[in-house]
């Protein structure tokens, strides 16, 4: 019984210090990205290879943000991570890289000009959300579903505000989205409205006109979001 609450107790040491490692990384977190200007976080798999389609279509995005003078903010590891920062890095922008040990994983990539390392998964989805005014979700797994799903419920609840969503490579995500709405929307549990806010993409340049579009407009700060754009190209010239 005694060892029970030496243990209990140990772990209660335990757990009181670690508020001040995670107010450390909360503290650097902030300082560093906290100046950085408008940024975008993409998302996707850490597992694609250079010579993979969505690699090479994420350094495409990721470039063609910085030219338009976005940070590119990603988890700063491998697949579309780093394909992500190389990017930004080609472009001359602001490439991030929010660092994460993780026992698949072999590091931080090299082509970041910001990094800061984490130690807990909250505290760096935190960074992925505050800092940016758009996400951008490539392919991937358990890791890029849980990113996408935290960012749209944070939206939904009207936790932060109504940044665009998008999912690239309508080949893969159709299907989820498809599902939504024949399972989760027909049951209830989901509206229509609540599944617009994630918007399905393909073209690099269309997602990047509709990034530079909302950011110039400020179309988080209104009720409509992205769909703003479509209504305001449809208004007649007077």
């Amino acid at each position: 019984m005694s060892e029970t609450r030496y243990v209990i107790d140990e772990m209660s040491v335990k757990d009181t210090w670690r508020v001040f490692r995670v107010m450390a990384e909360l503290v650097e977190g902030f300082d560093e990205l906290s100046k950085i200007g408008p940024a975008v976080t993409m998302f996707g798999t850490a597992r694609a290879l250079p010579t993979d389609p969505v690699y090479i279509l994420a350094e495409t995005i990721a470039k063609k943000l910085a030219e338009r003078g976005f940070a590119v903010i990603t988890g700063g590891g491998p697949g579309v991570m780093e394909a992500g920062n190389k990017g930004a890095l080609a472009a001359g922008g602001t490439s991030i890289g929010l660092n994460i040990i993780l026992p698949h994983e072999k590091g931080p990539n090299p082509f970041q000009t910001k990094s800061v390392d984490f130690r807990y998964f909250f505290l760096r989805k935190l960074m992925f959300v505050k800092y940016a005014m758009a996400f951008v979700i490539l392919p991937g797994g358990y890791g890029s579903l849980d990113e996408l799903f935290e960012a749209t419920t944070l939206i939904q609840t009207k936790k932060i505000q109504k940044f665009p969503l998008f999912l690239v490579d309508s080949k893969f995500w159709t299907p989820m989205i498809d599902w939504l709405r024949s399972e989760v929307v027909s049951r209830g549990y989901l509206t229509e409205a609540e599944l617009g806010l994630l918007t399905i993409i393909d073209d690099p340049d269309e997602l990047v006109e509709q990034i530079t579009w909302c950011e110039n407009e400020k179309c988080y700060l209104s009720p409509e979001g992205l769909m703003g754009r479509t209504k305001k190209n449809q208004e007649p010239m007077i």
